[in-house]
């Protein structure tokens, strides 16, 4: 990457960062991908006949509109709707991690297939994108617009680093903070990624990395572990990601309630707060310790210029005042939607309609960047989900998995707790999608539990808790595909950082399941009981 000046903030804009060439095993994904997903699809839909489908009777149903289906349709069609449910969902997984083509296309394959197939009837295909966490999706983009366009977001992150980054250590620290802060109001990682990566990178630039031959441990440091935070600050809030919005809405379906944003936000920031500080640890103290010479900046009056950048911003507008008046007040309602019961995508409504008013309010809507690829391949995942519970195949399966392995219905609470939030985190080194790996495993968290008779909530939100891992490797994330077209690191030097962080927020999450979750009332036996 050739920057003319190392502390220009617009030379780091994520357009202007070069697209990172395909390796060998990724083309070949790529162009296996099609046909791999077409063998899937035959192989499942019309040639293998799974014993466990095959001998599906009324008692083996579980969801109340599985059951409807049964009754109204009969055994012959139901299992043959499960074995086409099947079908696509493999090669949906297949066409999704091979990248083989976008993943919005194959959303919309996926949409018209369950349509064709009479595994969904258009309605309730269709309807998939006017889902309300669809919507909540939509106007959060509306709202992180709004905080980009008047500046606002820079402002405060430029302010603190000025603020409070005297040194290198308050530099990392500070990041933390403003990571924690930008999740409650920003629903997208990658949109938080776009804010902060021209300003730690002309800090690395102050530092003295530059990149490719001249990285230094500040330059590993600070983009390694903004990557982390970005992620895992998501994990602190229900909002701070589509994904969990999916998790949380899922696990409501199965609760037949709400699961509210202050429950997650009291569950999950006091263990995001503290895994984001132990990876300052471990990246400090561990990986990339700073020599005495990487603690001192390298450019002279390099703050200067993050100065010059911030005076560049003005006097705070009254779009700007605005903004922050709309955002607290709708932080105010999403943290209290437990005692109101309003729900967070009608607070984001109300303040998105605000926000776009003509002559009273703050952003247009041709200002607005609405992600509607993103928005496509989410309605895609949604309906694959409408079909997963329409058929009840995700329930029928684990039961015929335990039956084949022979594991009982006594099997101990933390055996499923231990292999669930497990198997959650470590999927991430293998899929793309947090979408689809919350799409894949809290519905067997929600079965695993229905089956072994624990509560819905003390398996499936711990396992929904473990989405934002998505870190380690390039693609696992688009803020992770985006960082590192920087430069700044090695694939080794995110995968050890990365790992390492991995197994200690799965460590952590257990520790948190016997402790803090068992408090709230998460896990069985709990004390406060918010559940």
């Amino acid at each position: 990457m050739t920057i003319h000046d190392p502390l220009d903030m617009h030379q780091y804009r994520i357009e202007r960062l070069p697209k990172r060439e395909k390796g060998p095993i990724e083309k070949w994904l790529a162009l296996s991908g099609p046909f791999l997903a077409l063998a899937a699809f035959v192989l499942f839909a019309f040639v293998i006949k799974l014993p466990f489908l095959q001998s599906i009777g009324s008692s083996d149903v579980v969801t109340s509109t599985a059951k409807e289906v049964f009754q109204k349709v009969g055994a012959e069609k139901f299992i043959r709707n499960n074995e086409y449910m099947l079908a696509i969902f493999v090669a949906s997984i297949i066409l999704w991690m091979t990248q083989a083509i976008p993943n919005y296309l194959t959303s919309l394959m996926v949409i018209i297939t369950l349509v064709l197939t009479g595994v969904l009837s258009e309605k309730t295909a269709y309807a998939q994108l006017g889902h309300p966490v669809m919507w909540l999706n939509i106007m959060s983009f509306v709202l992180a617009s709004m905080l980009v366009a008047t500046g606002l977001a820079k402002r405060f992150a430029l302010w603190l680093i000025l603020r409070f980054g005297k040194s290198a250590s308050s530099i990392f620290i500070s990041f933390i903070v403003i990571n924690l802060i930008l999740s409650a109001f920003i629903s997208a990682t990658t949109a938080k990624a776009a804010i902060l990566l021209p300003i730690f990178m002309v800090i690395a630039a102050i530092y003295g990395a530059q990149g490719g031959k001249d990285r230094n441990n500040f330059g590993r440091s600070i983009v390694v572990q903004n990557l982390f935070n970005i992620n895992i600050g998501a994990a602190g809030f229900m909002t701070g990601s589509g994904a969990n919005l999916l998790g949380a809405a899922l696990i409501g379906g199965a609760l037949s309630q709400s699961v509210f944003f202050a429950d997650w936000m009291m569950a999950m920031l006091p263990v995001v707060t503290c895994l984001m500080l132990i990876g300052y640890l471990v990246a400090m103290k561990i990986f990339f310790p700073l020599s005495p010479a990487e603690r001192l900046p390298q450019i002279e009056g390099g703050m200067d210029r993050l100065r010059e950048e911030y005076a560049k911003l003005g006097r705070l507008s009254r779009k700007e005042i605005k903004s922050a008046l709309i955002f607290v007040t709708i932080l105010g309602f999403w943290a209290t939607d437990s005692l109101h019961g309003i729900s967070p995508t009608a607070v984001a409504f109300v303040g998105a309609i605000v926000a776009l008013l003509p002559r009273y309010g703050i952003v247009q809507w041709n200002e607005v960047d609405v992600p509607w690829h993103l928005m496509l391949f989410s309605a895609g995942a949604y309906t694959l989900g409408a079909g997963l519970d329409a058929t009840d195949l995700a329930s029928i399966s684990v039961n015929a998995f335990f039956d084949r392995i022979g594991i009982g219905n006594s099997t101990h609470f933390w055996v499923l707790y231990l292999m669930l939030t497990g198997v959650m985190v470590f999927s991430a080194l293998l899929f793309q999608s947090k979408t689809m790996r919350a799409m894949i495993f809290i519905p067997i968290a929600i079965g695993v539990a229905n089956r072994f008779g624990f509560p819905v909530i003390s398996l499936a939100l711990p396992v929904a808790f473990m989405i934002e891992h998505v870190y380690v490797l390039p693609f696992n994330s688009k803020p992770a595909a985006l960082l590192y077209e920087t430069d700044q690191y090695s694939l080794a030097d995110a995968f050890k950082f990365g790992m390492t962080m991995m197994v200690i927020g799965w460590v952590l999450n257990i520790v948190a399941g016997e402790t803090w979750f068992r408090y709230l009332g998460i896990t069985p036996n709990g004390v406060f009981g918010l559940f």
